[in-house]
């Protein structure tokens, strides 16, 4: 895959979903920007494993509901490489609950950190990128965001929201050159799924019409499909990657 810009942005990108969307970047030969709150050496590994490979990165620590930090942070990368070329929000929590049972603060926590969060880099990166006329951003939705999910309210809410605000960008941005679009990944296997028991685990495939849990690569690769050249006519879409979970 080919791509006009040199660097990319990865949030939340120290371990699991993001640590792998920025190796898979990275393979394609952009710049990544490994994005921490509070695992630095986490980060330096996935740099690590980047330089290792032949690639290029650098990590940046910033919370990224810190609406300041991440305003600083893209001015940094901007004066370090010329451009902001791509922008992955990747960095989300969670904190379930049933609903009866969730504070207020409990939603807001969730909506800040998943979604206020990608807001901030969503204006940042047009602010930067409509400089040069080009660029694309992804938001890492889930199918929870389509679908709902009994005791993620807060979660459901905060990824349904991205998909409507990643369309919306894409309206605002598309006479710029700038591209918005969201992937909702289902079931991905990482370090949390692995703790789960093969009882669950065999509850949720038996969900899945492709009978298996995604991998974080698969993930990536989608990423940067929409990232590049070769999705260069598509702007507020949603791309699933569900293993057919959720065809609607």
């Amino acid at each position: 895959m080919k791509f006009s810009g040199k660097n990319v942005l990865v949030t939340g990108s120290s371990r699991g979903i993001g640590a792998e969307i920025a190796k898979v970047l990275a393979g394609y030969g952009l710049k990544v920007w490994v994005n921490y709150r509070s695992g630095a050496a986490a980060a330096e590994a996935v740099k690590a494993a980047i330089v290792a490979a032949g690639g290029e990165a650098e990590t940046i620590g910033f919370d990224v509901s810190d609406e300041a930090a991440f305003v600083d942070a893209v001015k940094s990368i901007v004066a370090a490489d010329g451009e902001l070329g791509y922008l992955v929000n990747n960095a989300g929590i969670t904190n379930d609950k049933l609903a009866l049972r969730m504070k207020t603060e409990d939603f807001l926590s969730v909506i800040n950190a998943n979604l206020t969060s990608a807001f901030i880099g969503c204006r940042e990166a047009m602010k930067a990128m409509r400089k040069k006329k080009r660029g694309a951003v992804v938001n890492i939705a889930s199918i929870v965001g389509e679908t709902g999910n009994a005791g993620q309210t807060n979660y459901a809410a905060s990824k349904g929201g991205l998909i409507a605000m990643s369309k919306s960008f894409a309206l605002e941005a598309a006479s710029s050159g700038i591209r918005y679009n969201t992937i909702t990944p289902g079931f991905i296997a990482t370090d949390m799924t692995d703790e789960l028991s093969d009882e669950i685990k065999e509850g949720f495939t038996g969900k899945i019409p492709m009978g298996r849990f995604g991998h974080a690569q698969e993930v990536a690769e989608a990423t940067a499909f929409l990232l590049s050249d070769s999705a260069s006519y598509i702007t507020g879409e949603t791309l699933k990657v569900n293993g057919g979970m959720n065809m609607a």
